[in-house]
């Protein structure tokens, strides 16, 4: 029997990279997903590996920085599967790369509109809905730049500071209703995201690596190991923890 099964799972940010790593794992464990994305191609991409694996999975095109399309995705998981007992918060972007001050208003206010609003209007949808059920759990991703400073990435390091805050409020407002709400804090994972990022500063990889005591960078399945977990039952007594997942990048 899987770790989640029987369970309804909403996964954000499913159509590549931790989120597309997450939906499958939910699936294997017993699941059913709804997949949202932004990009339809990766969202339905996601849908037929899942499909092809034996799962359940359904699409939803959504914009998280927009209540009414996260509200309408909510619906949708409701409506096609009749409840929803997961969630795992994952869509976000990376930003270009400044210094504090040559950080453009509108890159701020995009990134911070997509990785900390996006993951509160997530739950924001998402809570009620599992209160009508039998509570429910919710990973939202941060990552160690909401932990430790990151030069040159001040809007992204202050969205994940702000995943990370709102995780603990969360975890403290429905702790005893059973809504559990945690977060995890990848390290440097080989995603599309670090993919854009080294192409951008090609010297990069060799730093992010030679980083991290375990000399490589993770992968996105190791995140989602830690996100299904969390979900589980197994994890009945974890919330408002921000669970760090990065091969010791910030044990240094």
């Amino acid at each position: 029997m899987g770790l989640v099964e029987g369970k309804i799972a909403l996964v954000t940010g499913a159509g590549s990279g931790i989120g597309r790593a997450s939906a499958r794992a939910f699936a294997r464990e017993g699941a059913k997903v709804v997949v949202v994305d932004v990009v339809v191609d990766g969202g339905e991409e996601t849908v037929t590996l899942i499909k092809a694996d034996g799962g359940d999975a359904v699409f939803v095109r959504c914009d998280v920085s927009s209540a009414a399309e996260v509200e309408a995705a909510v619906k949708t998981a409701m409506d096609t599967y009749g409840r929803l007992d997961c969630a795992h918060n994952n869509a976000g972007i990376e930003g270009p790369m400044s210094s504090t001050v040559d950080c453009a208003e509108a890159d701020w206010d995009r990134l911070l509109g997509i990785n900390l609003k996006g993951e509160w209007l997530c739950m924001k949808y998402e809570i009620p809905r599992m209160l009508t059920g039998s509570g429910g759990a919710i990973v939202n991703t941060a990552s160690v730049a909401g932990l430790v400073g990151f030069q040159g990435l001040p809007s992204y390091s202050a969205s994940k500071f702000g995943v990370n805050g709102i995780t603990k409020v969360a975890a403290l407002d429905y702790a005893s209703v059973g809504i559990r709400v945690n977060s995890v804090c990848p390290g440097v994972i080989q995603t599309p995201m670090i993919d854009r990022l080294v192409a951008a500063n090609p010297e990069m990889e060799a730093a992010l690596i030679a980083g991290t005591p375990m000399g490589r960078l993770g992968r996105p399945e190791e995140i989602a190991e830690a996100v299904v977990w969390l979900c589980s039952d197994r994890a009945s007594f974890v919330t408002g923890h921000n669970m760090v997942v990065d091969g010791a990048f910030t044990a240094q």
